[in-house]
């Protein structure tokens, strides 16, 4: 296929596109997806890149039970490395304490790397995109430690995940579907996808991380829309790892794409974080690109 036939693969800013906006705040997904903010700053603050098809954001719940878009666990946490290698406290906020276990305001009034934006409750997050942008909801944590992530769970194991999830979902759920958004549901953790399907028809994608047939696995048992495979587990791309997804070698395992596909799923993959990337993807057939940047794809 030249490039000129080739589909342009869906454009997911990862957490409001990371790279280049304060992540998982308001102004994140107000730029990701072109939105004027009222103080008039917005789109000529933002690289010139594509407006996203998507915005992609994390989800758990404070101490008083609401929803809040953030990805760490630890307010104060976030490992990094400084300019000369050594490892350094980044910080995600100015507060401290697991997200879980600390009080709303205090949640909500966390600053998010020294950018003047704070955490924001989902329904203000949602309620600053405009209609045409789909939103996919990560369910990161319902506000424990003891996860099962990325692993193909049966009978008792997965029915108590699932009533693990179940509550901190209902509240999801309850706040996403006031939105006019398209919507869509990952996860690392098979109970949070059993909790959103045994609750809505709304769609869900397993997010991979080790085990391409665990995920192919959990796709079928819950009849995913999607699969959200890391960028390392797509053949026929300079990224692919044969030795982590290959079974033993190049032809060993299981073809995520072509498998996914011919279930008929779109295959959404993360985190993509150059142009060169992007391409790459693009030229082996993926349907979208979880990015942390706008500016990764040709038009």
């Amino acid at each position: 296929m030249t490039d000129a036939a080739r589909p342009t693969p869906t454009l997911i800013a990862h957490r409001g596109f990371a790279g280049e906006n304060p992540e998982n705040t308001v102004a994140a997904v107000e730029r990701a997806a072109g939105v004027a903010r009222s103080d008039g700053s917005a789109e000529s603050d933002v690289p010139a890149g594509r407006q996203a098809d998507w915005v992609e954001v994390d989800v758990m719940p404070t101490a008083d039970g609401d929803v809040v878009v953030v990805h760490d666990a630890e307010l104060s946490g976030r490992g990094g490395r400084g300019d000369s290698g050594t490892a350094v406290d980044r910080g995600l906020t100015d507060a401290a304490g697991l997200v879980w276990e600390t009080d709303t305001a205090t949640v909500t009034g966390a600053e998010v790397l020294d950018s003047g934006e704070t955490v924001p409750l989902l329904a203000d997050a949602l309620e600053a995109l405009p209609p045409d942008v789909g939103v996919n909801v990560e369910l990161k944590n319902p506000g424990r430690g003891d996860l099962r992530p990325d692993e193909k769970l049966a009978g008792d194991a997965l029915a108590d995940r699932t009533a693990v999830w179940r509550p901190f979902v209902d509240r999801v759920l309850g706040v996403a579907e006031e939105s006019g958004n398209d919507l869509l549901f990952s996860s690392f953790c098979e109970g949070a996808l059993a909790a959103v399907r045994e609750r809505s028809s709304l769609p869900v994608a397993p997010l991979v991380a080790e085990s391409i047939a665990d995920g192919l696995a959990i796709a079928r048992e819950h009849d995913s829309a999607a699969v959200h495979p890391p960028i390392d587990a797509i053949r026929g791309t300079p990224f692919f790892d044969a030795e982590r997804f290959g079974g033993g070698g190049e032809s060993g395992g299981p073809d995520l794409l072509a498998a996914a596909h011919e279930a008929g799923r779109d295959v959404n993959v993360w985190t993509v974080e150059t142009w060169y990337q992007a391409d790459r993807l693009a030229a082996a057939g993926v349907d979208g690109v979880i990015a942390d940047y706008s500016t990764l794809l040709r038009e």
